[in-house]
């Protein structure tokens, strides 16, 4: 796909797909890239405009200078957009990438047409006592080892399955390309991150999309996302991990797929489990 970096924004982003067709804007997670969503952009570049972000500090994008906070990365993205004159478009974020389209939602609501939050929280809360372990741990482990060493942590979490050994040798490249200083601003950053008492905010049709399985995000998050945004649509992959766009990819575009085909053709909201 072709790529830009914009000056002056100092983002890097793949776009493609059907130049008059609706865009979709894809946020990654902690420490990955636009590459995440290389299952995503050809079944949505058949109907729409996609627009994959390197955010700040990751991938090719510059690093970040100075502290960073999931509403200064939805800024950059919301200068990116209005660089590329996508005015409005259907946001779709992962994790990290889930907080920063609900910054920007609350931020510049007019600029999201829908938000498709993956794996994603208003407040990170450990899942239990066993999550609290695992998350010190891993800020742990961030702060001392190399980072192959903190990539192939992070990726075995991700995929814990043997058969799953091309996404886990996939992720750890990707991962272990990051700098420390770059990862630990982001981890500090969500920590940070409190979107809860504006929830009632975010005005625009939200799908939260959850895995079953997902051992990163307590189900809680998607719980608290639901009471706070009205309206939001709970959608479970009810064997899918916290990389549901990467372990089951075809259950997640035909899912996000027909909830920006009932957004904009004004249908109702469906939860469900598949």
């Amino acid at each position: 796909m072709p790529s830009v970096a914009l000056r002056g924004v100092d983002l890097w982003i793949e776009h493609g797909g059907r130049a008059d067709g609706t865009s979709v804007v894809f946020l990654h997670g902690l420490g990955s890239s636009a590459a995440d969503w290389t299952l995503q952009l050809p079944a949505f570049g058949e109907r729409h405009r996609v627009l994959a972000v390197d955010l700040s500090g990751h991938g090719r994008s510059r690093p970040v200078r100075g502290r960073l906070t999931m509403e200064r990365l939805a800024r950059d993205v919301d200068d990116a957009l209005e660089a590329l004159a996508v005015h409005a478009a259907h946001v779709i974020g992962l994790s990290l990438g889930g907080c920063v389209g609900l910054a920007l939602a609350l931020e510049r609501a007019s600029r999201v047409r829908s938000l498709t939050l993956v794996n994603s929280f208003a407040k990170l809360r450990p899942n239990g006592p066993r999550g609290v372990v695992r998350m010190l741990q891993r800020v742990a482990t961030t702060c001392v080892a190399p980072m192959p060493v903190v990539a192939a942590q992070v990726a075995g979490a991700l995929f814990p399955d043997p058969e799953q050994g091309e996404l886990y040798r996939r992720a750890v490249a990707s991962l272990a390309q990051n700098s420390r200083r770059t990862y630990l601003e982001a981890m500090a950053g969500l920590a940070r991150f409190d979107a809860r008492a504006r929830l009632p905010g975010i005005a625009c049709p939200t799908l939260v999309l959850v895995g079953g399985r997902d051992r990163t995000v307590p189900r809680s998050a998607a719980a608290m996302l639901c009471r706070g945004i009205a309206g939001a649509e709970l959608i479970v992959v009810d064997d899918g991990g916290h990389a549901v766009p990467y372990d089951h990819p075809d259950v997640f575009n035909r899912t996000v797929l027909d909830f920006i085909a009932r957004v904009e053709n004004g249908n109702s909201r469906a939860d469900r489990t598949v």
